[in-house]
């Protein structure tokens, strides 16, 4: 079977066509503030979509390795080696990343760390890529 079409047929279809597709659009409101006027668009910043993210932040004194056997002759008063020499900044890492370090600081019997040298972003990619 032939369809029957006619150029004012097609030239219609057509027309409809674009205004459909020119009707459908989002919808576009002014925010109003309490009294129901309109008031300027919030501006957020990148770093306010995550600044709610937990995340775990380690502050390290240093590490060792150990065997079994030495580790379960650990008692009240043994003392571990660890890899990091007496006054050097302790290490602070956030989800597994070196981020910066710095010192012990005693505030109102309480242990904290004052913070010494903060690591660049730059020197995090380069680690990573390392």
């Amino acid at each position: 079977m032939a369809e029957n079409t006619t150029p004012e047929s097609d030239s219609l279809a057509e027309g409809l066509k674009d205004r459909a597709a020119a009707a459908v659009r989002p919808a576009d409101y002014d925010e109003l503030d309490g009294e129901g006027t309109p008031r300027a668009p919030a501006v957020l910043n990148d770093i306010d979509l995550v600044v709610d993210v937990p995340v775990q932040v380690t502050v390290e004194l240093g590490r060792a390795k150990m065997q079994i056997r030495n580790l379960l002759a650990l008692s009240y008063g043994s003392v571990i080696e660890l890899d990091m020499l007496a006054g050097e900044p302790l290490e602070v890492v956030v989800n597994g990343c070196l981020i910066a370090q710095g010192e012990v600081v005693i505030v109102n019997d309480r242990y904290g760390i004052r913070l010494t040298d903060i690591v660049t972003p730059a020197e995090r990619l380069r680690k990573i890529n390392r």
